[in-house]
């Protein structure tokens, strides 16, 4: 077996690997149906048409509680010339539901008789033939067509089923996949602890997420014991299956161009690769091939690539199984909040969160890279860029995939600006406590808050930003870059700021002198970030040279990031919020104390979302979950100044 790297030689467009795969599988699936019970067919697709077999309701019945009569008996009653009827002669007492007597064709309600005596009552108004009465047949007629083949079976079809006497369908089989995650770093979830993961080693998550993707789409799927790299292991697999009942073969990792990617070589000697490499960002790798006439697919290991891969070929040819039409999200006109740059001669598929901000929805884009799951979880929709651009413009309306329904998207406070770990406590609460309301915060540093907020792409931002010259917070920093804008600031915390260092401080650092030392390893904020300036500042206070820094030009975008980078030892130190320090376990020296405030324009301020979020702020609850994380004040949470 070859272990020389592959090299995408004929790549394909997204539109070119469909059609292909569609020509070369025209009738996957289409296999022997099976019967199923009827309650049990729900989510399954009928193999064939269905036809009642009792009408329904199969008798006359009546419609309300009443009397039943013979409607001519009951002509010319009126207020001042009432009609009397003799009960068990001329009018039934009859429930809803119940079988309309014979020689009768009229019910009246309960409400509408006055009773004389025992055996007598009065109507003061005519009833006409057929009144609350419902016809046999009036719903379903034997014989009829209830529903066609491939129709969806939904709860509400086990309903008409059953009551036209079908008490059990013909549903097309559901495709069975089998699922073989592969990979020498895999480290089974099931049988190792978090502490324990050693590094180089992740948790093998695709083969459940791709299963359920599966099942959420009318498959089924066995997942197959971790494989590790070893390309005769992933032959016999493949081969097995192949050779067995699965229709369809999924390959996780190995389908890229290391030298240990074993599945373009595998399909190639079982069988035929019709496919390597596609046009597409995130899931080029992906590979489509043929063994023993089944469609086997080399799926990227990272997890984004490994979904998109399912989602434009995987999940198509499962729909197609079951006689459907690949699912179409619902599609909105959405404004870019800055300049997107996109590889030019690739489609890509660009996550996004998306937020209505006055009559617009705004899309700030999400981390880009394709071992990013989060980057899926945490998106509202996906914008396509297509393979002839070279990006998108700011603010210039482009369409995107919804992944959620657009009235979350309408109930979603839009936040850009400085990271702070209290942002998400406020994010729970408010879904706690408001399930409609959801907080989307980007972070893009104190400045970049308020150059969001200049060109009106977020409700709020929250800042940090030290003005040099008297010490206040925020204030001269908004007089400077919004000029003439009204809005209000919003203290949410003062928290403490610092040097982020492992534990037991191994390198001795006392102070920011000390990250100046040759055997130091700093990490940074990104420029105009509250954090970066302030330690420009203090640079500047101390005369040292941030070119004599080792790290100064490396940045990161959030606390936890510069926590993250000292904790896994890619830096000695960062400057970063005891929060971030104390949620992994780093060690903290304090350098100051400083206000991390909501920037809020007044258009925004008196809507509801805003104001509930102020609400939350300023409980208990918010405060004491706030305080539990260390480093932080909420003496004066919640308190607004204006600046004009």
């Amino acid at each position: 077996m070859k272990s020389d790297r592959n090299v995408y030689l004929k790549m394909k467009t997204l539109q070119e690997a469909q059609e292909i795969l569609f020509e070369q599988f025209p009738h996957f699936g289409t296999g022997l149906p099976e019967i199923v019970p009827v309650p049990d067919a729900v989510g399954r697709v009928l193999a064939e048409p269905v036809v009642a077999k009792i009408s329904s309701p199969n008798f006359h019945a009546s419609a309300m509680d009443g009397i039943a009569v013979k409607a001519e008996k009951t002509f010319g009653a009126s207020e001042t010339n009432p009609i009397s009827l003799t009960i068990g002669k001329d009018a039934f007492y009859i429930n809803t539901g119940h079988v309309i007597p014979g020689n009768t064709d009229a019910v009246i309600m309960i409400e509408h008789i006055n009773l004389t005596d025992d055996t007598h009552i009065e109507i003061e108004a005519p009833a006409f033939p057929w009144q609350n009465i419902r016809k046999m047949g009036e719903d379903i007629v034997a014989t009829e067509l209830l529903f066609p083949r491939n129709h969806p079976v939904t709860p509400y079809c086990v309903g008409a089923l059953l009551s036209g006497g079908i008490f059990s369908v013909s549903v097309r089989k559901k495709p069975k996949l089998l699922i073989i995650p592969t990979g020498s770093e895999l480290a089974d979830w099931r049988v190792t602890a978090p502490e324990d993961i050693r590094p180089g080693q992740v948790f093998e998550t695709n083969a459940y997420v791709l299963g359920n993707l599966a099942e959420s789409c009318g498959g089924t799927y066995v997942r197959h014991e971790m494989l590790e790299d070893d390309s005769e292991k992933i032959k016999k697999a493949v081969d097995e299956a192949a050779k067995g009942d699965f229709d369809m073969i999924l390959v996780c990792g190995g389908s890229s161009a290391g030298s240990e990617d074993y599945s373009k070589h595998v399909v190639a000697e079982l069988g035929e690769v019709l496919i390597h490499g596609v046009t597409i960002m995130p899931g080029k790798p992906v590979l489509i091939g043929r063994v023993n006439g089944k469609p086997v697919f080399g799926i990227p290991g990272y997890p984004v690539s490994a979904i998109i891969a399912f989602e434009q070929f995987v999940r198509p040819l499962i729909y197609q199984a079951s006689g459907q039409a690949d699912i179409e999200r619902p599609r909105v006109r959405v404004e870019p909040t800055r300049k997107i740059p996109s590889k030019l001669g690739v489609e890509e598929f660009l996550r996004v969160k998306l937020g209505m901000v006055g009559n617009r929805i705004v899309a700030t884009p999400l981390p880009r890279g394709a071992g990013c799951i989060t980057s899926l979880t945490e998106a509202d929709g996906i914008i396509r860029i297509p393979n002839h651009l070279e990006g998108l413009r700011d603010n210039e309306p482009v369409s995107a995939e919804l992944l959620r329904p657009l009235s979350a998207v309408r109930n979603t406070i839009v936040a850009v600006g400085s990271h702070d770990n209290t942002l998400d406590i406020l994010a729970d609460e408010l879904k706690a406590k408001h399930g409609k309301l959801t907080l989307s915060s980007s972070h893009v540093g104190s400045m970049g808050g308020l150059m969001a907020i200049r060109r009106g792409v977020c409700h709020m931002a929250g800042s940090h930003l030290l003005d040099t010259e008297d010490g206040s917070y925020n204030i001269s920093y908004i007089r400077r870059y919004l000029p003439g804008a009204r809005v209000k600031l919003v203290n949410l915390v003062f928290r403490d700021q610092g040097l982020i260092i492992p534990p037991g401080n191994p390198k001795g650092i006392k102070s920011i002198e000390d990250i100046a030392r040759e055997d130091i390893r700093f990490i940074n904020r990104q420029s105009g970030s509250g954090t970066r300036i302030l330690l420009d500042y203090r640079l500047k206070q101390l005369n040292m040279d941030p070119g004599a820094i080792r790290g100064y030009e490396n940045e990161e975008f959030t606390h936890m990031s510069v926590a993250v980078a000292v904790l896994s030892g890619t830096a000695d130190v960062g400057l970063g919020i005891c929060a971030a320090a104390k949620a992994l376990n780093l060690e903290f020296i304090p350098v100051v104390t400083e206000q991390y405030d909501l920037v809020i324009p007044e258009e925004h301020f008196g809507s509801e979302g805003i104001g509930i979020l102020l609400e939350t702020i300023r409980t208990a609850e918010f405060k004491n979950r706030v305080r539990a994380l260390g480093g932080y004040s909420t003496e004066k949470t919640g308190e607004i100044t204006a600046v004009v």
